[in-house]
Formats: structure tokens, C-alpha cells, sequence
């Protein structure tokens, strides 16, 4: 009565010795390492930190860590070089308004007919671009209905699976109500949504909390919707959030140590957005000369992106007058001293049509030096994301994020659109 215990236990160990003859597989994946010591010569240096470049400069990287900037220094004995003595090198660029998982599909059929999975793995594309483009690192913000995906492409970066820039993640944007897509289908069908539906200043408390929960290092909120001119060109909208919501919103936010971005079109939602205090206003072409004072003298970052009002997204054409109010308005941020960062809003599908460096050149077309637009793309947006410690700028301690072009930035500014070399954490 006791064999078919033996025959279990039998069969057991014979499972266990076959088990253990099987091979287990290759290796545990190694990410890139960078060497020890290394020494880089620039011909030409842009540091993110002084007015002017500096001329033959040696750098010195201990892993991905720069050790040294020294002028006119040579190279120890001994240790690597890498020769950009022909080169400008700059810090490696920032894009702080990306949409990694966004496709080049009318924005319904992404939703509807692609999945979440394969939108991530076009994100692990997009991102390796974006690399490739000298942007080491990116902020995106949101994910247009694909979850809290690029947290997990920012974690497969992070683990040195997948080749991408540093990246910020905003999971899930915040919308009431009626006032994001998808609209306008059968009221019968329950369709999903671009952003987190939120209404109510309880429920706002919430979301921010569940988006942080699942690893937003950013919450954003869309403040107004439907734009139009008025007689005298300002630009109006209708306002998403009652003050109440968009406080809860912010508020909720900072208390749990996360900043914020609206997106804000029209003056009565930048508006709305600044007296919520948030921290980066995303478009902003219709500022008024009062709230660039007010962002002036409270820091708040504008990130215009005007390569998405220039170039349209699929399914929709250029609005000339958008861009022409959008030009105007950035002639008098500038002057009135707003902190302005580089942003895109575009993702992969752009930015195999042209670099997202093209955002930088309309900044200089629009009335920036070229070292203010640079900065822009660098120090600026460092400090936007709160990382001006590690990146931005190249000197002693800061991560070796290091990128060269052929040219000169400075005498053509589109020479950014040409990066011939990419170094990120020293690799």
C-alpha cells in the first residue's frame, strides 16, 4: 500500500537529477561598465558655467564621473584618451517635455488599437533615439493612456537592459471630466482615456498620491482646454479645474516632495495653474506680460515647445497664428527674465524626421543668443528637474554626460542637430 509514495519519491529524485544536468541559461546580463580612468582633449569647450567656450581643455573621468577640467593640460601617462580636439564638446542635452509613448497613429487609434506592451517596446526605441541624438537626458510627461509604463522603461534604463537617457517619468496626467480624449464617441461605449479622469478636491489628493505610489517623479495636470483669439490676440480657453482642485492638486503634491507641471495654453489657465503654484508652465502661448513677471519672480519655468506648434502632430495642421502669438510671447519672456527650458513634446516618430536640437534653433530664431539657447538645453533644464547636481554642466563631480559636434554650436547653431558623439555615465 506504501509503493506509489516510493514511486512519487522516486520520480522525484530522478526530476531533481535531470534538473540538475539541464544548463541554466546564459550568463545574468552585465550592463556596460565604464573603464576606471579615462582623459578626453576638446578642442573647443562648452561648459554649461562660463560665458565663453574655453580652447583645449583636458578632461579627466574617474567611471562615470568627471574628476577634472583643466585648460591646456596633456593627458597622464598611461590612462585612455579620447581625442575631440577637432570637436566642441558640450554637456549632454536635455529635453524636459517628451512623450516616449506616443506613436506617429492618429491619437485614437494608439489608444484603441495599440497595446500597452507594444507601445513600451516603441518607447524602448524612441528613448535609444533620443540617446543617440546627444540627449542624455529627458522628462517625460505623461503617458497618453499607456499607464505606468515609462516607469518601467525608465527602471529597464535605470538596470542597464535597454540604452537610454536619464529620464523623469509623469505616469498618468490629470484630467476632469468631458475634457480629454477620447470624447465625442457613443455615449453606450465605455473607452478609455489619455489621461487619469479626476474630478473633486478629495479625489485630486488621491490620484497624486496613486501616481506617486507607482513612481511619478512629476504630476501633471491639464489647466484649460478649447482655445480661441479674441479681437485684440490673446489667446483665451475654458479653464479645466475649479482653484479649489488645482490647489489640491499642487499642494498634495509638494507635500509628498514631487513637483508639478501644467499644461497651460490660454492666459486664464496659466493663470489658473501659477495661483495653484505650480512649478513648470508646458506651451504657454498665451502668456501676458503679468504672469511672466509673476513666473520671474518666483521661478517658474516656462517650456515652450515650439517645435510642437510649428510641426504638427499627426491628424492636425499647423495653426500660424499659434505660432506667430507663440514668437511674440517668447521675445518678451525673455526679456522679462522667466526661466525658460527646453522642451519638445514630440517623441520617436518626430525625432526620426529631425533631432529634437530643432527646438533649440527656433529658440535662437526667436531671439536667444546661441549660449542662452544652449543653456537652455542644459543648466537651465538641470535645474528645472532638480538635478543641477549631476548633469547639465561639465565639471568635477558631475555625471560624464559629454556630447561633441563637428562644428560649433555657437557660430551654427544647428550643428546640434549633427551630435557625432554621445557619452552617458561614461559609457
Amino acid at each position: 500500500m506504501h509503493r506509489p509514495i516510493v514511486s512519487c519519491f522516486a520520480g522525484l529524485c530522478l526530476c531533481c537529477l535531470v534538473y540538475a544536468q539541464i544548463p541554466q541559461g546564459p550568463p545574468v546580463f552585465q550592463p556596460a561598465q565604464p573603464p576606471a580612468r579615462r582623459a578626453i582633449l576638446c578642442g573647443t569647450l562648452i561648459d554649461g558655467k562660463h560665458d565663453q567656450p574655453l580652447k583645449n581643455v583636458l578632461l579627466l573621468l574617474e567611471g562615470n564621473t568627471i574628476a577634472s577640467v583643466t585648460v591646456g593640460a596633456r593627458p597622464p601617462a598611461g590612462v585612455p584618451v579620447i581625442d575631440l580636439s577637432h570637436s566642441t564638446v558640450l554637456p549632454g542635452l536635455i529635453d524636459v517635455h517628451t512623450h516616449i509613448l506616443f506613436s506617429d497613429l492618429v491619437y485614437a487609434d494608439q489608444l484603441l488599437k495599440e497595446s500597452i506592451p507594444y507601445r513600451a517596446v516603441l518607447a524602448a526605441r524612441n528613448v535609444q533615439i533620443a540617446l543617440d541624438d546627444g540627449f542624455t537626458t529627458l522628462r517625460d510627461l505623461e503617458t497618453e493612456g499607456a499607464m505606468y509604463a515609462d516607469v518601467d522603461v525608465q527602471t529597464a534604463i535605470d538596470r542597464g537592459m535597454i540604452p537610454g537617457p536619464h529620464l523623469q517619468v509623469a505616469t498618468r496626467a490629470l484630467a476632469p471630466s468631458g475634457m480629454y480624449p477620447l470624447l465625442g464617441y457613443s455615449w453606450e461605449l465605455n473607452l478609455p482615456h489619455g489621461a487619469q479622469v479626476v474630478d473633486g478636491v478629495e479625489n485630486a489628493r488621491k490620484a497624486v498620491r496613486e501616481q506617486i505610489g507607482n513612481g511619478a517623479n512629476w504630476i501633471k495636470f491639464y489647466a484649460d482646454h478649447n482655445y480661441t483669439f479674441s479681437l485684440d490676440d490673446a489667446l483665451h480657453g475654458i479653464v479645466n479645474y475649479t482653484p479649489e482642485e488645482a490647489r489640491a492638486i499642487v499642494d498634495e503634491a509638494h507635500r509628498l516632495h514631487t513637483p508639478v507641471a501644467a499644461h497651460a495654453v490660454s492666459q486664464e489657465g496659466i493663470q489658473t495653474a501659477l495661483d495653484a503654484g505650480v512649478d513648470s508652465i508646458e506651451h504657454g502661448q498665451g502668456l501676458t506680460r503679468t504672469e511672466m513677471d509673476e513666473m520671474a519672480k518666483k521661478g517658474i519655468y516656462w517650456v515652450p515647445t515650439i517645435v510642437a506648434s510649428a510641426y504638427a502632430s499627426p491628424g492636425h495642421t499647423v495653426n500660424t497664428r499659434l505660432v506667430a502669438k507663440e514668437r511674440a510671447v517668447f521675445a518678451l519672456a525673455l526679456k522679462a527674465g522667466v526661466k525658460i527650458a527646453c522642451g519638445t513634446d514630440q517623441s520617436g516618430f518626430m525625432w526620426t524626421a529631425f533631432s529634437q536640437a530643432r527646438e533649440i534653433e527656433f529658440y535662437v530664431q526667436y531671439g536667444m543668443t546661441a549660449m542662452q539657447a544652449i543653456r537652455s538645453a542644459t543648466v537651465t533644464a538641470s535645474q528645472l528637474l532638480g538635478w543641477s547636481d549631476r548633469v547639465g554642466s561639465i565639471e568635477p563631480g558631475k555625471r560624464a554626460d559629454i556630447v561633441a559636434a563637428a562644428g560649433n554650436p555657437l557660430d551654427n547653431i544647428a550643428e546640434l542637430e549633427h551630435i557625432q558623439f554621445v557619452m552617458k555615465d561614461g559609457v
